[in-house]
């Protein structure tokens, strides 16, 4: 068990299910919580910037840094499209005293709460239906119906490991979603 002073607060969902709203909004209510920006070797998309939405690196930079074992954290989500936690980013944030928030798919919140134990809460934003996610999914400009169908499909067992969170989340208003997680969020950081 790692011993932590800051604790960390993992949002996991599948894909248009609100996670990432949800996180920005903590983020403005809660100050001593800070943003864990992950690692992709996926392509930036428009609209996004290194080092704010995520560290974008090389499919190669990527096996190297696996192999010197600095992530806490990481998976391959598709051939070759790796996603994960750098060390150096939650000492970073620890070394300033703040909390850590993650918006991270399923496995790697799985991952990280197994990791970090009692250091963590890990929450799961539960989508009313997998028609509504679809709806979700549909409605940004960013996915193909190929990518649309895929999500859809890794949703289904997304939705499966709900149970393994310490909390969830039922995201079928934004309000009562963003109540729901604020107080989860503080009762769990007031905890010694």
């Amino acid at each position: 068990r790692i011993k932590m002073k800051g604790k960390l607060v993992i949002f996991s969902a599948p894909s248009g299910a609100g996670k990432t709203t949800i996180v920005q909004y903590l983020l403005k209510k809660i100050p001593t919580l800070e943003f864990s920006v992950s690692a992709c070797s996926r392509a930036m998309r428009k609209g996004e910037t290194h080092g704010v939405d995520y560290y974008f690196i090389s499919v190669e930079e990527f096996k190297q840094k696996i192999k010197n074992e600095e992530f806490a954290e990481w998976e391959e989500v598709y051939k070759d499209n790796f996603y994960g936690t750098l060390k150096a980013e939650i000492e970073r944030i620890r070394k300033k005293g703040h909390h850590i928030i993650f918006d991270m798919d399923v496995v790697g919140g799985i991952n990280l709460k197994k990791q970090f134990g009692d250091q963590a809460l890990a929450v799961f934003v539960m989508p009313p239906s997998i028609a509504h996610l679809e709806e979700r999914l549909r409605s940004r400009e960013t996915e193909t119906p190929e990518s649309i169908a895929r999500r859809i499909g890794k949703a289904e067992v997304e939705l499966l490991t709900a149970n393994q969170f310490d909390k969830v989340v039922l995201n079928d208003s934004l309000e009562h979603a963003f109540a729901e997680a604020e107080k989860a969020v503080k009762a769990f950081l007031a905890k010694e």
